[in-house]
């Protein structure tokens, strides 16, 4: 099984019928002499999480990497799931903000992150996994036409995408997860705090703590898909377009709760949440 290349050309398994694509992505992780899951409790690598348990048993671990970056109850639900799962789940903590190029928060911030993630596992291993378990994480079809320095990292570190080799788009993850009874289907897709920072703008724990504290307003005034983008003194909101409507009723409250963190201004953007959005800034 590749590693994952970085670029926009689909691999040949993209194409077949989603039967034969969950026949592949078995397949091969049978093949493997275990596996150890970069697992963050999104929704792609909750699924592969699940695949990996469930061909492979108790040569599955999944690890996930504890940082600043990563909100508490992203934490929790990782726990949670894992639990659901049955899968033995190893909590690592990482400390990528130790990066310069990680602070700097140029366009590669990513590749620091999963650089620092699959080093951190390394050194561990003996702790983790045996040495011949294959390190494997969440990418799809869906992350080639996107800016992903982070599948540079998982490319020198030899580390490989099982549902990615098996052509899974979103719609094939989501479908998984529906037929496996995980509570991941539906959810929301989510990043690490840092994507919420433009780049250019240096990035420390104060900041990423800010940036919790923030979305966990939305998160208790009920709101499911959300970013909180950090410009300096300025939150910019954005939410998902069915709940738009929702937020500009609710301005004042969110305003007052989100100032309540540190912020001097509030903002909600009128175009709503879209991924990737201060990828925009690289153009």
């Amino acid at each position: 099984m590749p590693a994952v290349e970085q670029g926009h050309m689909l691999p040949a398994t993209a194409s077949l019928s989603y039967e034969h694509k969950l026949a592949h992505l078995r397949e091969q992780l049978a093949a493997l002499p275990g596996a150890v899951v970069a697992f963050s409790a999104g929704v792609d690598s909750t699924a592969l999480l699940h695949a990996c348990h469930d061909v492979l048993g108790d040569r599955a671990v999944a690890v996930t990497a504890d940082s600043p970056s990563l909100p508490r109850a992203e934490l929790q639900e990782a726990q949670a799931l894992a639990l659901d799962i049955g899968a033995r789940h190893v909590v690592l903590p990482t400390d990528e903000l130790s990066r310069q190029g990680y602070r700097d928060n140029n366009g590669d911030r990513c590749y620091h992150c999963k650089k620092e993630l699959f080093v951190t596992v390394a050194e561990q291993r003996a702790a983790i996994a045996p040495a011949d378990w294959v390190v494997v994480y969440g990418a799809i079809t869906d992350d080639l036409g996107d800016h992903r320095p982070g599948q540079t990292a998982a490319k020198e570190h030899r580390v490989q995408a099982p549902l990615l080799d098996a052509g899974f788009a979103k719609d094939d993850v989501r479908r998984y997860s529906r037929d496996a009874g995980l509570k991941t289907a539906d959810k929301p897709s989510f990043a690490c705090l840092s994507s919420r920072v433009p780049y250019g703008t240096a990035i420390d724990r104060e900041m990423l703590g800010q940036i919790e504290r923030a979305e966990a307003v939305l998160r208790a005034h009920g709101f499911r898909q959300f970013r909180v983008r950090h410009h300096d003194s300025l939150a910019r909101i954005e939410v998902a377009a069915e709940e738009l409507d929702r937020a500009f009723e609710m301005r004042e409250a969110i305003g007052r709760d989100v100032q309540a963190t540190g912020y001097k201004f509030v903002a909600i953007d009128v175009f709503g949440y879209r991924t990737g959005a201060m990828n925009a800034l690289l153009d």
